[in-house]
């Protein structure tokens, strides 16, 4: 569970000038006009840092956070509709969830049966049952939950948090992407790009079992000599910089290479999940005999040890790509919905309740901004000739918890089959100007100036959702 200290230090560090994270855009700033950002955040933050924890696949609402009673009676029968067409074709009759909903803590919220250890922090969750996206097609949907644009070229959510306010820690990145041991999410690396922000604010994507490689000194080289060098090429450098005042792409190129000089004293002490203790380790599940939950909750427990050094934004992934249509390794539950959930649930579950206690008794939480997202919820009804759902982008759940939520709310709701959003629509656009808020960030102020546009995470819409907020 240590990082991996074996081999040669050459290639990541020319993997690591494309870009990192953890340099804030006062400080450098892209080649070209730019929207100016304080140094300071425009209001005093309620949160200082955000946990994200993705679930791509779409995963369903109505099978885990929003009870449908009504949908349970009319299990069978049509929608007024009828067989309506949607991503994969022909929609059959309405299908209720496979499992309970039982009412949790002080105020009787209702959680699927599927998540029991989740569902002991529900009174700290603001729910958001009324999202919609754009897209019904998994990789533009995950684009979209990520950046705020199903195209291809926008900055992620960590990487505008990374350029607005940088890092905690100048020995780390300000924006981490750990990724499931079963491979990347839909769009991959897209989900977590710069996009046309400086480099530098792309995260850096890894995992517990994938660490940051290469950290380590080659063999015959002293302490004393690669301090020799460093302080050359900090000479080089500076001269450069002077002979090349307004190119900034050169300097967060030299701001890269500079940090990750300063991670190989800091990253392998962060991920050395070997300093913590048994019960820890137990708590988390991470030598579970699923290998798949143990492997997720070795990464939850290494954004715990993220977060409490200063990272900025750190976002976990549970689950990868689509494999087809059969579920097997994220939560597009096409063809067999019972079988795949009770495949997810239980590697999902455990560890974020694990995630979520930790941040909560260490006092992290306090600071810090928990999100849970998917690209879009699934239908209310069976998809003609399976057992599973479909895609639904017209209605579906996101929660916040931790620094400035207000827990125990639900804002928004679907109707009473889980359809449609139709109380309080709320749009990507929204929550992301929410989640700026709680950062100190008036999200219409928050801009970057490309190709004659000023840029935003929101684009030109959104607004904060006060109804959440503590």
């Amino acid at each position: 569970m240590s990082i991996d200290r074996t081999t040669d230090r050459r290639a990541w560090f020319g993997n690591l000038a494309t870009g990192l994270a953890g340099i804030s855009l006062t400080k450098l700033t892209s080649q070209g006009a730019e929207t100016k950002v304080s140094e300071n955040t425009h209001f005093l933050p309620r949160a200082k840092r955000v946990l994200q924890i993705f679930c791509p696949g779409g995963a369903s609402h109505v099978d885990l956070w929003d009870y449908k009673p009504e949908l349970e009676r009319r299990d069978g029968q049509y929608l007024p509709e009828g067989a309506f067409l949607s991503f994969m074709g022909k929609n059959g009759p309405l299908m209720k969830s496979p499992w309970k909903f039982r009412q949790r803590g002080e105020a009787g919220s209702w959680v699927s049966e599927l998540l029991p250890h989740v569902g002991s922090h529900i009174d700290d969750m603001a729910f958001i049952h009324s999202m919609t996206s754009k897209s019904n097609t998994h990789g533009p949907g995950c684009q979209f939950m990520n950046t705020g644009f199903t195209a291809d070229g926008f900055p992620a959510n960590g990487a505008w948090a990374s350029y607005a306010l940088g890092s905690e820690n100048d020995n780390l990145p300000s924006y981490v992407a750990i990724t499931d041991v079963r491979g990347e999410p839909p769009s991959g690396a897209a989900n977590w790009g710069s996009g046309f922000l400086p480099a530098e604010h792309q995260g850096i994507s890894l995992n517990a079992d994938r660490p940051i490689r290469n950290l380590a000194s080659p063999a015959g080289i002293s302490p004393q000599a690669e301090q020799a060098s460093r302080q050359f090429l900090d000479l080089l450098n500076q001269r450069h910089r002077k002979e090349n005042p307004g190119n900034s792409q050169l300097q967060a190129r030299i701001a890269a290479y500079q940090l990750a000089a300063r991670m190989q004293l800091s990253a392998p002490e962060a991920g050395n999940l070997a300093q913590e203790t048994r019960a820890t380790h137990n708590m988390y599940g991470t030598a579970d005999s699923n290998r798949f939950k143990a492997a997720y909750a070795r990464n939850c427990l290494l954004a715990r040890r993220f977060l409490e050094r200063g990272v900025r934004f750190v976002t976990v992934y549970c689950a990868s790509r689509a494999s087809g249509v059969d579920g097997l390794m994220n939560w597009d539950a096409h063809k067999k919905l019972k079988a795949d959930y009770e495949r997810h649930c239980p590697i999902f579950d455990q560890p974020t309740a694990a995630l979520l206690t930790d941040l909560k008794r260490s006092g992290l939480l306090n600071e810090t901004l928990v999100l849970w997202t998917s690209e879009f919820g699934r239908m209310p009804t069976r998809q003609e000739g399976t057992a599973g759902r479909d895609h639904n982008p017209d209605g579906f759940t996101t929660w916040m918890m931790g620094a400035g939520v207000k827990g125990g709310v639900h804002y928004g709701a679907t109707d009473p089959l889980g359809r449609r959003s139709v109380e309080n629509i709320a749009t990507v656009y929204d929550f992301y100007a929410t989640v700026l808020h709680l950062l100190g960030l008036d999200f219409q102020q928050l801009g970057y100036y490309h190709n004659g546009i000023e840029r935003r995470l929101t684009d030109v819409h959104g607004h904060v959702i006060p109804e959440i907020l503590s």
